[in-house]
């Protein structure tokens, strides 16, 4: 990312080396992160965050505090659960789950959890991946940060970040308010780390 050095949060971007995410930082915020999802967002972080607007430190340290969280802190790229669990989905005209067996085939994957056909389907094609046809691989690193960096610019996410607002990223980001406290403990941790 080119940017240039700030005292403050004002949007005006801090050098790159200031935002740079590498395993290292990624490991400070996610101690207990597994290796091969740490190394691959981190392989492919740098190069694509700016085309999400995520060009300052705010900015950063919100979407990593989120995808920390909903990745139960890079220890998976994958919804909890099972078929049983995965039903509950089933049926969701909302997501898009209008066939049978749709809940599981399109459970939570990826850094921010996309689920429902629908989304497969939109975010796939916002990143050029037939994902509705392969929802597996939204499990994967490069292509989870891909995702989740298309869900943040198309949810208008910076405006949120940019105010600070933990509870405004959470609602665009989960819908509600789950796991408020530990996003606000992420998203402090992570403004320690990116300084």
């Amino acid at each position: 990312m080119s940017m240039q050095r700030s005292g403050a949060d004002t949007g005006v971007s801090p050098t790159s080396a200031a935002l740079s995410v590498t395993q290292e930082r990624l490991l400070r915020l996610a101690p207990q992160g597994r290796a091969g999802i740490v190394a691959g967002l981190a392989a492919s972080f740098d190069r694509s965050a700016a085309a999400a607007g995520i060009t300052t430190r705010l900015r950063l340290c919100h979407f990593l505090a989120q995808a920390a969280h909903e990745s139960d802190r890079f220890r998976t790229l994958e919804e909890y659960g099972g078929p049983a669990y995965f039903a509950r989905y089933d049926g969701r005209r909302d997501l898009g789950n209008t066939q049978a067996g749709d809940g599981a085939r399109y459970h939570g994957r990826g850094l921010f959890q996309l689920t429902g056909r629908a989304n497969y389907r939109r975010y796939g094609a916002l990143i050029g991946l037939d994902l509705e046809g392969s929802p597996e691989r939204a499990k994967e690193p490069a292509i989870s940060l891909a995702i989740a960096f298309a869900y943040w610019r198309d949810r208008g996410c910076n405006a949120a970040a940019d105010a600070d607002d933990v509870v405004a990223v959470t609602k665009l980001i989960n819908g509600g308010r789950n796991g408020l406290a530990q996003r606000r403990q992420l998203l402090a941790l992570a403004k320690t780390i990116w300084v």
